[in-house]
């Protein structure tokens, strides 16, 4: 191992004990990353990551913060079965006191996950399986990205598409064809589902008055029908159609 034993651990198989002692290291003053790879085993820890990291910081009046980082895996793929094929994004986005990030792109993951373990709060980096694949550049020096809201990777006026993870690489190929005949799209990588922060999302829907969201989850709440939801309420007199 290039970084030994004092800093890589294989934990055994006991999820909820593990996750406690990560939390207590995050506590002292440590900042641990915690791979439970396949998002089915953090549903063993969740009584730590809901009780203990996403409440220690209120409940002891700010005294403690929890600067944990936890990277879940979510997708079907290569008969994973329905025991290792869950998108449970949506379970982690309800908990207060989380920050919830899923990257699409390798260099925006690194820096990303810079920024998450900068971060002063617990955050849940949830990962599609098959955005293992995607290949880009990524700069060798220590950077950080924006963990904050999502991020426009493509620009025009006549639609706008909001998507996250692996649904984004399909929309980005979708816009691509669009591009060809004529449709210019206002392309969203959603990146953050916790705080879900849609004001250059509502910004663009102003423009183009039309939306569509694309993403792993479920139709029933789910992270694209609180996206509906929100761009209903606030920018319903700007859609062209319903």
């Amino acid at each position: 191992q290039i970084y030994g034993k004092d800093r890589i651990i294989e934990m055994p198989i006991a999820e909820n004990g593990l996750c406690g002692i990560a939390i207590g290291c995050a506590m002292a003053g440590k900042r641990p990353v915690l791979s439970f790879h396949r998002v089915e085993f953090a549903l063993l820890a969740m009584e730590q990551i809901i009780n203990n990291a996403a409440k220690m910081h209120y409940i002891s009046n700010g005294y403690h913060s929890v600067p944990i980082v936890i990277r879940l895996v979510v997708g079907r793929g290569w008969g994973q079965g329905p025991e290792h094929s869950q998108s449970l994004e949506t379970l982690f986005s309800y908990i207060p006191g989380l920050k919830v990030l899923m990257p699409t792109f390798p260099e925006d993951y690194k820096g990303m996950l810079i920024s998450a373990i900068e971060d002063n709060n617990p955050t849940v980096i949830i990962e599609h399986r098959w955005t293992h694949y995607v290949k880009g550049e990524v700069k060798k020096e220590y950077f950080k990205s924006d963990i904050t809201k999502p991020k426009k990777i493509n620009s025009g006026n006549d639609f706008t598409i909001v998507s996250s993870s692996f649904s984004t690489l399909e929309a980005k190929n979708a816009v691509e064809a669009l591009t060809n005949i004529g449709i210019n799209i206002d392309l969203f990588d959603l990146r953050v589902t916790r705080p879900l922060n849609l004001e250059d999302v509502k910004a663009s829907v102003i423009n183009t008055g039309r939306i569509c969201v694309v993403d792993t989850g479920y139709k029933t709440l789910g992270i694209g029908s609180e996206i509906i939801s929100q761009i209903t309420e606030t920018c319903f007199t700007n859609l062209k159609s319903s």
